[in-house]
């Protein structure tokens, strides 16, 4: 672990940027310098990102159906695209679905398993989300202990049954190539969809209790694609209160209104909307709406998210950055990292001042990425 001055670059501070030297030692940013400099003159230090939401890891652990029997690699290959897009921390979304194959609960279990045994010998620091289906009413009782078993602290609620369709009794579109994808009969899955969705109305009162276990567990909670004011009321009530990608803004305006946090994509922001057409992540920020930026899809995301809002004027770059660090660690209770301050965590990001691309990620005071010149710089 390297104690170390950064000495000639721009720092983003909590109250914005501003030339200083930034020392860290044991992990920690220190006030006292520790002797040993670095110049990083014509680069930027910014707190590390920390991503809450993103399932990019996916192609890594199985680029191809089946081909992948060694997840730990896929895990310490996704670190690396984590570290050179300035990612520090990483919630990595595994679902648990009727969906199956790669979201059915037998494949979240390997998931799951890997980054618990493999996260000890990574850099980056990697956590485990669970995106639940609500309907998956037979796992509700072992769920809790699953949860203590995976090591996971995160749990967000989908429902993706196509209820319209299922009600008029027509056929779920891609439903075919869907089963095929799962390795289940056509038949077979289409009459799993029609039971989970004849036992829709026994899912309320199942998550009331659900909810009423995880949340004395300690459990973060979220609910995905909220639709209306009344859905975010229903959740907050379950102690729910973290809203992940409202598809309206009177979803949206509910949520954040209550006190509840709002995530959003920072593809969203990039593209300049949703790519399937839902609530503009740069209309919340515009109007105060959103907690935290997340990678949802797309790693190097968040980074450009976070700049393009500095530029657009929209905010300054230390409240866009907010967005992607110490707004996300807020959310998820890690008061020990998000901001380049005293005594937290020597979690950040070096950013080429002209390019503004990663130059250097360093989490707890170690390098998890390095660019070969700036390389240069701290091996002299």
């Amino acid at each position: 672990m390297a104690n170390l001055d950064l000495t000639g670059a721009q720092v983003l501070r909590p109250d914005g940027m501003c030339e200083q030297t930034i020392s860290f030692a044991e992990g920690l940013i220190v006030d006292d310098r520790i002797g040993r400099s670095v110049d990083l003159s014509g680069f930027m230090v910014l707190p590390g990102i920390v991503d809450m939401h993103g399932d990019a890891f996916e192609r890594h652990l199985a680029p191809r159906r089946g081909a992948m029997k060694q997840m730990n690699e896929g895990l310490i290959a996704a670190e690396v695209e984590l570290a050179a897009n300035g990612i520090t921390t990483a919630v990595l979304a595994q679902f648990v679905s009727w969906e199956g194959g790669l979201r059915g609960f037998d494949f979240a279990d390997q998931v799951f398993s890997a980054i618990r045994e493999t996260n000890p010998i990574l850099v980056t620091d990697l956590r485990a989300q669970l995106r639940f289906e609500t309907h998956l009413l037979d796992l509700y009782a072992e769920l809790p202990e699953r949860l203590k078993a995976w090591d996971v602290s995160y749990v967000v609620f989908n429902d993706h049954l196509p209820h319209d369709r299922l009600v008029a009794g027509k056929m779920p579109k891609r439903m075919v190539g869907q089963a095929l994808k799962a390795g289940r009969n056509p038949d077979a899955h289409l009459a799993l969809m029609q039971d989970l969705h004849a036992r829709r109305g026994d899912v309320p009162a199942a998550l009331d209790q659900l909810c009423t276990t995880l949340r004395a567990s300690g459990i973060h909670m979220g609910s995905h694609d909220d639709q209306t004011a009344e859905q975010r009321v229903a959740w907050r009530a379950r102690g729910v209160t973290i809203a992940e990608f409202p598809e309206t803004y009177m979803a949206a305006e509910a949520a954040f209104g209550a006190g509840d946090a709002v995530i959003m994509g920072a593809p969203n922001v990039v593209r300049g909307g949703s790519h399937n057409g839902n609530l503009s992540a740069l209309d919340l920020i515009s109007m105060g709406l959103c907690s935290a930026l997340a990678s949802d899809y797309h790693y190097p995301s968040p980074r450009r998210a976070a700049l393009m809002l500095a530029d657009a004027g929209v905010t300054d770059l230390a409240q866009a950055w907010r967005l992607v660090s110490a707004g996300p660690a807020a959310v998820l209770g890690l008061s020990d990292r998000g901001a380049l301050r005293t005594g937290l965590r020597a979690d950040f990001v070096v950013l080429d001042a002209q390019t503004r691309r990663v130059a250097a990620t360093f989490v707890k005071g170690v390098a998890s990425y390095m660019s070969g010149a700036i390389a240069n710089r701290f091996m002299r």
